[in-house]
């Protein structure tokens, strides 16, 4: 949740026409169906599937991810817009798919419920002791795409609330909006960490910050990328006992599909990428229309990674 000034400004201009990728995981948009040929055998000779989700963002990073490794002699094949974690997650783990990216603490969530890792270190750990062992999560970017509880300003004001925490003495008057697997994901873990109880979910999806401005929900969980939080003039509450874990993007990989050269050109994509160059390059991509391939070519060579 934790946004630099500088941001504010790239995300106000895309604030009307920016496609959000939906609210509680970023990975989380409705499945859309696999391409024909998606099971393919695991990635041999230096050859590697590159897949994403269905929305703009993880598109954007995989064209990055794909580019990278092409200019380092890689035979790449893309497939993007597949879906949901749900869908994905089986592909990468039977080869269908090489590489993947993916935020770590939605992924640890989906391989081990019972997790209780919040930080970046804590989450990897997680990661390299539930992944199976066809997976592994490379270096992550500096770069992440977090969760929040969100609500109106006149809400914040009203009910004095700058804190999740504080949404504890109004909650259960309160409807929270959010992704269809939103309320299975989080109830408990707001309960456990902050004795929170709401009123009543409900599946906003997308069109959670709307909601929220418009008074179908009161609160809602946005991602903290989404500029509808400035153009709707939203508070996202700080989650102050940590209920979200850290979202930093990693390439997941079935290690069967990757070599050496492939491991360390996405770890140099990684140090490179940071949340105010991600934001800056969605601009590009949701506001301006530039194309997702030449967005992600611009970026490489600015970083010196083609």
């Amino acid at each position: 949740m934790k946004r630099l000034i500088s941001t504010a400004a790239i995300l106000l201009s895309a604030a009307l026409t920016l496609t959000g990728c939906g609210g509680g995981d970023p990975l989380s948009a409705s499945p859309a169906p696999a391409e024909s040929g998606s099971a393919s055998a695991p990635a041999e000779g230096g050859k590697v599937v590159i897949g994403s989700a269905n929305f703009p963002e993880n598109v954007l990073l995989g064209e990055i991810y794909s580019q990278a490794l092409a200019a380092k002699g890689v035979e790449v094949e893309e497939k993007f817009n597949i879906g949901s974690r749900e869908v994905l997650y089986d592909q990468i783990k039977s080869g269908g798919l090489t590489i993947l990216p993916e935020y770590i603490g939605s992924l640890l969530a989906f391989v081990d419920n019972t997790t209780t890792a919040k930080s970046k270190d804590d989450v990897v750990a997680g990661l390299k002791e539930k992944l199976p062992a066809e997976l592994e999560v490379l270096t992550p970017a500096a770069a992440e795409d977090n969760n929040s509880l969100t609500v109106t300003k006149e809400t914040a004001t009203k009910e004095g609330l700058t804190t999740i925490e504080d949404l504890v003495k109004v909650a259960k008057d309160y409807a929270v909006g959010g992704p269809p697997e939103f309320q299975t994901r989080q109830e408990k873990n707001f309960k456990d960490t902050y004795g929170l109880e709401f009123k009543e979910w409900k599946k906003t999806g997308d069109a959670t910050a709307d909601a929220i401005k418009d008074g179908t929900v009161q609160v809602g969980n946005v991602f903290t990328t989404d500029p509808k939080i400035i153009v709707n003039d939203l508070v996202s509450l700080e989650d102050n006992k940590s209920a979200f874990a850290a979202e930093n993007i990693a390439p997941l990989v079935n290690k069967a599909g990757v070599n050496d050269t492939v491991r360390t050109t996405l770890d140099a994509v990684s140090a490179k990428l940071d949340t105010d160059g991600l934001v800056a390059l969605m601009k590009r991509v949701a506001v301006d229309k530039d194309d997702a391939e030449a967005v992600a070519k611009d970026w490489l060579t600015q970083n010196a990674l083609l």
